[in-house]
């Protein structure tokens, strides 16, 4: 039995750590799509989103939690990108919380991918909106709800797409080739 729960234990971790890799590498890769003057790839696409809540989903919420804070801060070190402060700080906190709670909501959910992954992404959002005022309130530049709602549901609006529409898609042909429970 202490195999098995091992065994487990060591798949959550290396998912984990696939899905920070993954996080660092994408966006690097996003930058090469070509859109409009003035439009930033990683603000629309969401490149690190998407193996962050993969993470949540595969790992469970303590490995996706981890893989949200990481992800953005170590892409920071080695990429510079995002800068680390104000914008790395507050997906730090924003991905640690779609990793988190894509976990936690699955096994609440009973394993529908649906429900737990728009639960993760409102819920991640409404972080970064708590965030994002906290640490722009500090340089008294303020954030405003019409630039929150902006950045994140209007700008992001391609990336929540392709989250919605390749998170599950990805899910189901991991469970159906068997290298996902």
């Amino acid at each position: 039995m202490e195999k098995i729960k091992t065994l487990t234990n060591t798949r959550r971790m290396v998912s984990a750590g696939l899905c920070l890799a993954l996080g660092v590498l994408l966006p690097q890769l996003v930058h090469f799509v070509p859109l409009p003057t003035g439009m930033n790839a990683g603000s629309v696409l969401c490149p690190m989103h998407l193996p962050v809540l993969l993470a949540g989903f595969l790992a469970g919420g303590p490995w996706g939690l981890a893989c949200g804070v990481l992800t953005p801060l170590l892409s920071s070190l080695l990429t510079g990108m995002p800068p680390l402060y104000p914008v790395g700080v507050s997906m730090a906190c924003e991905l640690a919380a779609y990793g988190l709670l894509a976990g936690v909501l699955y096994r609440r959910c009973g394993h529908r991918i649906f429900p737990a992954l728009v639960g993760a992404m409102l819920g991640g959002r409404a972080v970064l909106g708590i965030v994002n005022t906290l640490l722009y309130g500090v340089f008294g530049s303020g954030y405003t709800l019409a630039g929150f709602l902006s950045g994140a549901f209007v700008t992001a609006l391609p990336g929540i797409l392709i989250q919605l529409i390749l998170i599950p898609a990805i899910l189901t042909a991991l469970k159906r080739s068997g290298l996902a429970e």
